[in-house]
């Protein structure tokens, strides 16, 4: 057991799952901390008699808030790093271990569960999402990511502590690998089960998918804007004064940011390809962490091009199929357009 680091789970009306979670946890770590996010149920009381430390949030405010409760307390009580698991039952407790093993290897890394080797397993619609999430925020993190939209994480506090995170909801725990990556931090992986219980997910497919995807775009755009006029930069994220964090300070800009840069996001990966051709006698190695991949940036903008091209693909898919047609045209699609460029 290591005494430095705890496990942390948010939870929303998790009565019927969290205490199982909690008592598989218990046998590798000897501290779980439970945020209880505003549960109608008796999420709290089943937390605590199962062994957990519980912090009540009087209303639901969001995972994303309540990860950050956690980290802070964690932090408070002298933790140096965090497992996060959710308390629905879609993390198994028995593969702990293997996080352990691989922060020993790899100690001051980031290391996030995937679950993408087994495919059959997922969802199709929820699998060709997080493929294409996965190609954008491993281009912002300057590193392959297998799987960034599973919550089954093992986090150093130092790095946590070092990111100005100010986004809520499920989006924070992509902005959390993007900022760390972008930051020069390294993010490892290692295979994890895919369990899809019968407890079900708060995860929402249209609105959560949509929150997160305005938020890379808008975070892309800042990162290659910076990037585009700046020599060996890969590295842009800084805490306290980056551009994305002070539009964040203004609910309304940041709401108009985030519809502009994507509704924008076409016309602006075409003048980044300009910029990524002529500048460079000017700006030697700008886009610095795009030329490391090798592959050009005429790829990458030829990815984001697609990206209405999927959306109508996935359409006519389904009108297909409700007339009894079954067509994939998707997935091939998607495998083809967003690559592994790592």
């Amino acid at each position: 057991m290591s005494s430095d680091i705890c496990v942390v789970i948010p939870a929303l009306n998790a009565s019927k799952t969290i205490g199982a979670v909690i008592g598989g946890a218990l046998k590798y770590i000897p501290k779980v901390m439970v945020a209880d996010d505003g549960s109608t149920d008796d999420t709290a009381a089943v937390a605590s008699s199962a062994g957990a430390e519980v912090i009540s949030i009087r209303s639901n405010k969001g995972k994303g808030n309540a990860l950050k409760t956690l980290f802070h307390h964690a932090a408070a009580c002298g933790y140096t790093a965090v497992i996060s698991m959710d308390a629905d039952g879609q993390h198994d407790p028995e593969e702990i271990p293997q996080f352990l093993a691989e922060y020993s290897r790899n100690p001051g890394c980031i290391i996030v569960g995937s679950r993408m080797q087994e495919k059959e397993k997922i969802p199709r619609a929820r699998y060709n999402s997080m493929h294409i999430a996965r190609f954008y925020v491993s281009l912002v993190a300057n590193q392959f990511i297998e799987d960034t939209q599973c919550g089954y994480r093992l986090y150093p506090l130092e790095i946590v502590s070092g990111l100005k995170l100010v986004t809520g909801k499920y989006v924070t725990e992509t902005e959390l690998l993007m900022k760390a990556g972008d930051m020069g931090k390294q993010i490892r992986f290692i295979k994890i089960r895919t369990i899809y219980g019968e407890a079900g997910s708060h995860f929402r497919p249209i609105t959560d998918v949509t929150l997160i995807t305005s938020y890379v775009i808008s975070y892309v755009h800042i990162k290659w804007l910076i990037e585009g006029v700046t020599s060996n930069n890969p590295n842009t994220y800084s805490p306290g004064n980056y551009l994305r964090d002070m539009i964040s300070r203004y609910k309304i800009v940041d709401a108009f940011f985030q519809t502009l840069t994507a509704f924008s996001a076409l016309p602006a990966s075409i003048f980044y390809l300009i910029e990524y051709i002529i500048l460079p006698p000017l700006v030697p190695n700008n886009f610095a962490s795009v030329r490391k991949l090798g592959c050009g940036f005429a790829r990458i903008t030829l990815a984001t091009q697609m990206l209405p091209v999927i959306l109508v693909i996935a359409i006519i898919e389904k009108i297909l199929g409700r007339f009894g047609f079954k067509v994939n045209m998707l997935d091939g699609f998607i495998l083809k357009y967003y690559p592994h460029l790592w």
